[in-house]
């Protein structure tokens, strides 16, 4: 998981190094004392890119609410955690998504902005690898993942202002 997450945050900075725009993305570093909202942080002064994504990386073709998200000291549900989360903070939600297959075959990643995320919370036990295809493809270039939905333009950001590069 943690190797998900960093790589998520590097495709994120290199997409800002492309596009020479101001932002930055990081990782929040779990601890047993400490709440972590989510897993990757996006500072920026644009709007289109404070991000707050939660990263789930897991062997099927299918994410379970009850089974890959958690349940806190409170009983509150990881969802409502990262919903209020996002509310409190003006961030822009996403759910980033790595499906492993086993040796020898390829992962597909996806991001799905956390709207989407809620329409299935509470309606459906799970999301599916089919509805996350119809969401922002994290495709590979070698080793890392790319975000060519951001570079060209598409869902789920916004087009560039006249600024950007």
């Amino acid at each position: 998981m943690a190797n998900f997450e960093r790589e998520i945050t590097y495709c994120i900075n290199r997409f800002f190094a492309h596009r020479r725009v101001h932002g930055f993305a990081y990782r929040l570093k779990q601890s047993k004392f400490n709440t972590q909202y989510v897993d990757v942080l996006v500072d920026s002064l644009d709007p289109r890119y404070y991000l707050a994504i939660e990263c789930k990386s897991i062997s099927g073709k299918k994410i379970y609410f009850s089974q890959h998200f958690h349940s806190d000291k409170n009983n509150v549900h990881q969802i409502d955690a990262i919903t209020d989360f996002i509310k409190k903070t003006g961030r822009r939600g996403f759910l980033a998504v790595e499906f492993r297959f086993g040796a020898g075959r390829a992962k597909e990643a996806y991001l799905m902005p956390w709207d989407t995320v809620l329409g299935y919370y509470g309606n459906v036990p799970g999301i599916s690898i089919d509805d996350f295809r119809l969401c922002c493809t994290l495709s590979r270039s070698g080793e890392e993942y790319d975000l060519p939905g951001l570079d060209t333009n598409q869902y789920p950001l916004s087009p560039p202002t006249d600024g950007e590069v």
